[in-house]
């Protein structure tokens, strides 16, 4: 299965309950299969969510993480970010899509996605022991375009709210966290006026390599005068936009 064929009816779902609101991951297809993530604005969870890959979060205003919490552990997964209970199985190699709920055209930024080997099992990891790798990042998708420009959030409205990442097929086997994130710059000419939108799920690697890449701590990511992050979308020069965080992973 693709999100391709089930788009059209997660966008009306989406129009319906978060209209003018910001999205979040609701599903992942891995392997063909396709499996819920934690919805963070259905009622009547409580304190018992079901059981899923996705890590729930208390953001459930559909909020950010800003430059005055990036040393924070809020970085990481998003606010009070729990480990999900289930994990995907993913080939290496092998395609991700992750199905947002909506986004705003107005919140123009890049899309990045990372991972962090749990060392075990990722439904009972802390979090702050998490050393994450980049492997996918986008930003300026159209450089010559004028301000604001083209970003690939904007691809990602275009493609009803999907993104697809490739897991890096010599990473090693085992269980990850993949964090997958935009960061928003409409505010981001002012200092802290960035906003994060961190998204985690749990993934099993299988057929890798031997990499192991090094990784960064969440609260190490980023820093809120980094230009990637304080960048005026209206004024400044987009060709020379640098994408914020530790280098892209490569085989």
């Amino acid at each position: 299965m693709s999100f391709s064929k089930i788009a059209s009816l997660a966008g009306l779902l989406a129009s319906a309950s978060l209209v003018a609101g910001h999205g979040y991951v609701s599903g992942i297809v891995a392997d063909g299969k396709h499996y819920d993530g934690y919805l963070v604005d259905k009622s009547g969870y409580g304190d018992n969510p079901p059981d899923t890959i996705g890590w729930s979060t208390s953001a459930t205003d559909l909020g950010f993480v800003d430059g005055t919490q990036y040393d924070s552990d809020d970085i990481i997964c998003h606010e009070d970010g729990k480990p999900g209970v289930l994990t995907a199985p993913v080939t290496a190699g092998s395609k991700v899509e992750l199905q947002w709920t909506e986004w705003p055209e107005s919140h123009h930024g890049p899309v990045i996605t990372y991972l962090a080997d749990c060392g075990g099992d990722c439904s009972t990891v802390d979090k702050t022991t998490l050393k994450f790798f980049k492997i996918d990042a986008q930003a300026v998708t159209d450089p010559a375009a004028a301000n604001p420009g083209v970003w690939a959030t904007d691809d990602i409205i275009a493609n009803n709210g999907t993104w697809a990442v490739t897991i890096p097929a010599a990473i090693a086997d085992g269980n990850y966290v993949l964090r997958h994130e935009i960061i928003g710059l409409h505010s981001a000419g002012q200092l802290d006026g960035a906003q994060n939108y961190p998204q985690c799920i749990n993934i099993k690697v299988t057929g890798g390599g031997d990499a192991k890449p090094e990784g960064t701590a969440g609260p190490a990511l980023y820093k809120d005068t980094d230009p990637g992050i304080k960048f005026d979308l209206y004024q400044g020069d987009l060709s020379k936009y640098v994408i914020p965080g530790p280098e892209l992973f490569k085989a």
